[in-house]
């Protein structure tokens, strides 16, 4: 069994944020400089998206709440990010190779699942799990037994956990 990290692993989370800060600025008419000042605030996906929002709200003005912003973000990231090609064939030749394949991922359900079905994650990998969904952020171990039981084996039998650094 293999369980992969999503974000910045299996998929391109950075650039799917970069198109995000891009078409962010143009829909509120920020100039270019804004679209830099949204990457590094980000702080390539280490920033707590309630604060980001705050922060964003504040320095724009924008009279959408900081809790709108970010239902507005999970909603269009799932769309913008993009899992490569190679990827998918790595996951598919695990896979003929007779090994289990899943997804731990820490975020929120409708963002991280939506990212899992929208690049084509959800049939290439035998299960998932969410942090947004079980209520257990990786790295607790309940996380990776949810993910190894759904994709129909024991935690105890071993696996992999791989992450970019």
């Amino acid at each position: 069994m293999a369980l992969f990290d999503l974000d910045d692993t299996l998929i391109d989370l950075r650039a799917g944020f970069r198109v995000w800060a891009a078409e962010f600025a143009g829909d509120h008419s920020l100039d270019v400089e804004a679209v830099g000042w949204l990457v590094a605030l980000d702080g390539d996906g280490l920033a707590h998206r309630g604060e980001f929002f705050a922060r964003v709200r504040a320095r724009f003005g924008l009279r959408s709440e900081a809790v709108e912003l970010w239902a507005d973000y999970r909603g269009r990231m799932p769309r913008l990010v993009e899992c490569a090609p190679e990827v998918l064939d790595g996951l598919a030749k695990l896979r003929t190779l007779g090994r289990r394949v899943g997804i731990v991922t820490n975020g929120s359900a409708d963002s991280q699942i939506g990212k899992i079905r929208c690049t084509g994650l959800v049939d290439a990998v035998d299960g998932y799990a969410c942090s947004g969904v079980e209520g257990v952020r990786n790295p607790d171990r309940r996380l990776f037994e949810i993910a190894a039981d759904r994709c129909g084996v024991s935690l105890g039998n071993g696996g992999w956990m791989l992450v970019t650094a």
